[in-house]
């Protein structure tokens, strides 16, 4: 049943989004916004977060560490994120994207950082859980802004306010999750390898990845373009999962 629980959570989220936008557009009263911009933002990272934690990998860390992670990384992700945020696009110009994505991929690997420090989760499939978690997080509360954004420009537009929540819910698990579940679940290797200078060159490698993949997301745009960068980071995120799988098979096989 937690195989397939990710599609109770799609469904349920999907009934309760379509409920509060026909309510406000049958109303027009602005108290439905909040509740349609956090559904809106919400459905498909956790949907992805329940499709991680339903596959078959050995996790420890229960359900509520996964549901603060989402709440606190994704507060803290998109606050640290933003502060620094602010004074990197005006100093860098056309680098800008680069230093994004260093800030930002750093800033949501805080709360998992404080999960591998503060608690006794040292399993590597919990890092690879955890980091999807804080990405889901930050996704989320990244697209209630540009939701809300859009809303104001458009002086009400709610059909434009859907056509971002879709096209980034969507564009989220291979974007913001996938990466930092990849470099939050090559922290937790490091930490299991007691910090060993290989260990360490690997998590070092992951995040340059994960740094240019966002960069190159954010600098290239386009359809074929975030296609194609969704695909490798799905992959990589898949090829990861596996490989945190075989140990457990390879044990319950002896």
């Amino acid at each position: 049943m937690r195989r397939w629980s990710w599609v109770l959570v799609l469904l349920v989220g999907l009934v309760l989004f379509e409920a509060v936008r026909r309510a406000l557009v049958a109303t027009g009263d602005p108290n439905f916004v909040p509740s349609l911009l956090l559904l809106g933002a919400a459905v498909a990272p956790a949907t992805f977060i329940a499709f991680i934690a339903g596959r078959r990998l050995a996790y420890d860390v229960p359900a509520l560490v996964v549901v603060l992670v989402a709440f606190i990384g994704g507060v803290v992700g998109v606050v640290t994120a933003g502060i620094l945020e602010y004074d990197e696009l005006r100093r860098l110009g056309g680098a800008a994207v680069l230093g994004v994505g260093l800030i930002e991929e750093g800033s949501k690997l805080v709360a998992p950082l404080a999960v591998l420090l503060f608690t006794r989760y040292r399993a590597r499939v919990d890092g690879l859980l955890v980091g999807v978690a804080s990405g889901a997080g930050f996704a989320a509360l990244e697209t209630m802004g540009y939701g809300f954004v859009v809303l104001v420009e458009s002086r009400g537009n709610v059909g434009a306010v859907d056509q971002v929540l879709l096209l980034r819910g969507l564009l989220s698990p291979a974007a913001h999750m996938a990466w930092t579940g990849l470099t939050a679940a090559a922290l937790w290797a490091a930490a299991s390898s007691r910090w060993r200078p290989a260990a360490l060159l690997r998590f070092a490698g992951a995040f340059a990845a994960a740094v240019l993949l966002h960069a190159a997301w954010d600098g290239i745009g386009g359809f074929l373009a975030y296609a194609v960068l969704a695909a490798v980071s799905l992959t990589l995120l898949t090829v990861v999962a596996h490989r945190l799988a075989a140990p457990r098979r390879a044990g319950a096989a002896a």
